[in-house]
């Protein structure tokens, strides 16, 4: 028996001596509070307690925590307050200056960095007797106004973390070493450009790293901080300067005997879809090529994650890594489909800028590739012939509806792609067909009646393609389950793929990699995503992937309307040219959940009638709240309550955000009628 206890201290030991020299930077609250709980209880076996763990033992190790927390940043804000910056550039006087801000924010406890009671944190825990200790079970709750034990001071200091603060004082005149002691272990949650501008496959993965975790633990409005400008623009520079320097059509020479391209389509802002299909499919490397169709923004809320990551990975192998340019990548679209937003929201006063910088670098994405000599890819499809979009005889509306001439690739090298808009006429107008044309079961070419841009090409025109350029395969993307649903002449899209012409000369697909798609909109789709594999040395045989979606952090939509809704056909160029015209708020669309399954036929929805002033009563939709208290909801939590659970909490979001509303339009109201009756009465008394 003795020695059976002996064994178990030892075990305990190695359990507190393994908990304590952990790095807790990566872990979330909800874990955090497990290994506290854990730690605690095997404290209480090595010391010989025979009693179990109680609330008040939890409660002292995380005040323990925090008072160390607060000490060594007393620390921080005392070293930075005597050191010089002389040498320091921007980017790292900048970072300096935001330390020392949230260093004040611990030891002040400012909200949103902001150290919570201990007592609270531990009323998350749920205790359990010593007979199922080994299960503990731990329960999260959101904290209001972003008080939590570990929030933007988590990922910078930790107990097990603490900065050696006598070896900075050792150095503190001397930049270099303060710099590598404070910077490197305080701000690894910040991306610094790179020394000497070379960027190197170790900071494209700190880079993802980064950027995954600041889309799971920053607000948006705080990724300014996180990715500053200076790095935005130096990746662009680097990456457009390899980018103008590529033909309208890559060749992709692959021709080694264990050579495979990667092919990848829509993406849409699905960052950590993005991060799981590398994981998948493996990085890019000498022998792994990866070509990548475009739509890398628009619709999802990391469109600047995607596309950052997708440069830097450019810049670091431009002969393994091709960009091409979909649709989205337009002024045309992100005004209207949200990266616009996304760009305002995450850099705030800088934002114009750093969104025309985004536009010019999409100006620069080719347009199509060859690989290997074999299979042809691209965004929309086939375009017409130079000399057919150079015709200025006929009506346009006519000509909207004729059979025009098949284009070459001899064709899409003449188009002068640095259009930033699709042209709606003369030669650069197969820019449009490149990026928007869809496939249909009819043979020809044709205009696409239904919108101003792209054509409908049939199975005959993918076969002439194919013949006339010895090719065996198109793989083109530019339609998801969204596009195809309800029809009936090709495949549904929900596996991420399908086969659209199987002709003598070769085939045709269509290629989707964003799952769960879209990630805002009326209605969500439980697709699944997929990247095509072509292998040497049968580069015409290729294998499909699909893949199910990430884990996504919960995040308000910057998608203003639903674009899909709206007529293309009715718009005129002055429209096309300037889209402000489209981008007027307008409510986010609503959570949907399917009461009835849990035998609840009355559920609240997010209709309210109020009187109409003569009477009667009208409906009025509930807007969306721009904060939901009570999200992102516990892991712990599974459907269907999950779903019932975040669809009450956004309904209560929204009816009290309606209230607040209405009661400052109210007060607003009364404040202008009283000024008025003061104006009249001042004119009166005059």
């Amino acid at each position: 028996m003795e020695h059976h206890k002996e064994i178990i201290k030892s075990g305990c030991h190695k359990i507190l001596e393994g908990i304590n020299s952990m790095s807790l930077v990566n872990l979330d609250d909800q874990q955090i509070h497990s290994l506290v709980m854990m730690r605690e209880i095997a404290r209480g076996v090595v010391d010989g307690r025979d009693r179990k763990v109680t609330k008040n033992d939890v409660i002292t190790a995380l005040r323990y925590s925090i008072e160390k927390m607060v000490c060594a940043s007393r620390d921080i804000i005392h070293i930075l307050g005597r050191m010089s910056y002389e040498g320091l550039d921007d980017q790292r006087m900048n970072l300096v200056l935001r330390m020392k801000e949230i260093a004040h924010g611990i030891v002040d406890k400012q909200p949103g960095v902001a150290i919570a009671r201990p007592e609270l944190l531990a009323d998350q825990v749920c205790f359990v007797d010593e007979g199922t200790r080994d299960s503990p079970v731990v329960e999260s709750t959101k904290i209001s106004n972003g008080d939590a034990l570990i929030d933007e001071a988590q990922s910078m200091i930790h107990e097990d973390e603490m900065l050696d603060v006598e070896h900075v004082l050792r150095f503190e005149n001397g930049i270099d070493e303060v710099q590598e002691s404070l910077l490197s272990s305080c701000f690894q949650q910040f991306l610094l450009w790179p020394t000497g501008d070379c960027i190197t496959l170790e900071w494209v993965q700190d880079m993802m790293f980064i950027l995954e975790k600041a889309s799971q633990k920053t607000l948006p409005t705080e990724f300014c901080h996180v990715v500053q400008t200076v790095v935005v623009y130096k990746l662009i520079d680097a990456a457009c300067s390899i980018l103008r320097e590529e033909p309208n059509c890559v060749d992709i020479n692959c021709l080694g005997d264990d050579s495979r391209v990667i092919v990848v389509g829509d993406i849409h802002g699905q960052f950590h879809d993005l991060m799981l299909l590398l994981k998948h499919a493996g990085a890019p490397s000498e022998n792994q090529f990866y070509v990548f169709n475009g739509n890398y923004v628009d619709k999802g809320a990391w469109g600047i994650e995607v596309f950052l990551v997708l440069l830097a990975w450019k810049v670091l192998m431009p002969q393994r890594v091709y960009l091409l340019r979909g649709n989205h990548e337009s002024r045309y679209c992100t005004e209207r489909y949200g990266f616009k937003k996304e760009v305002w929201t995450k850099y705030g006063d800088q934002s114009e800028d750093v969104y025309n910088k985004f536009l010019e670098c999409f100006k620069d994405l080719p347009l199509a590739s060859v690989i290997a000599n074999c299979v042809y890819t691209t965004h929309g499809g086939l375009f017409r012939s130079i000399h057919a979009a150079a015709d200025p005889s006929g009506n346009p509306k006519q000509k909207k509806m004729q059979r025009v001439d098949l284009g070459s690739l001899a064709d899409l090298s003449q188009i002068k792609r640095a259009c930033i808009d699709s042209p709606l006429e003369g030669p650069n107008m197969l820019l449009s067909d490149i990026l928007w044309s869809k496939p249909s079961n009819r043979d020809g070419l044709r205009g696409n009646a239904g919108r101003k841009f792209g054509l409908w090409w049939g199975p005959d025109c993918t076969e002439a393609f194919l013949r006339h350029h010895n090719l065996k395969l198109i793989i083109r993307s530019h339609e998801g389950p969204d596009a195809r649903d309800g029809g009936e002449d090709f495949g549904d899209m929900l596996n991420g793929y399908s086969i659209d012409h199987d002709g003598e000369s070769g085939k045709l697909y269509t290629l989707f990699s964003a799952p769960d798609y879209p990630q805002f909109g009326k209605r969500r789709y439980t697709n699944e995503g997929a990247y095509a594999i072509l292998k040497s040395p049968d580069f015409a045989s290729p294998s499909f992937q699909s893949f199910k979606s990430a884990e996504r952090p919960m995040v308000y939509p910057y998608l203003d309307l639903d674009a899909d809704d709206m007529n293309l056909s009715k718009l005129d160029s002055s429209q096309i040219a300037s889209t402000s015209d489209f981008s007027a708020p307008q409510d986010a669309v609503r959570p949907e959940f399917d009461f009835e399954a849990l035998g609840i036929y009355n559920a609240p929805s997010w209709t309210v009638q109020f009187p109409d002033g003569s009477g009667g009563t009208q409906a009025v939709q509930v807007p969306r709240a721009p904060l939901v208290e009570g999200l992102p909801l516990p892991p712990n939590i599974q459907e269907p309550h999950k779903g019932a659970y975040e669809y009450l909490f956004e309904l209560v979001a929204g009816l009290k955000h309606m209230i607040a509303t209405r009661e400052t339009e109210n007060m607003a109201h009364v404040s202008a009628l009283q000024s008025r009756a003061r104006k009249r009465k001042d004119r009166g008394q005059g």
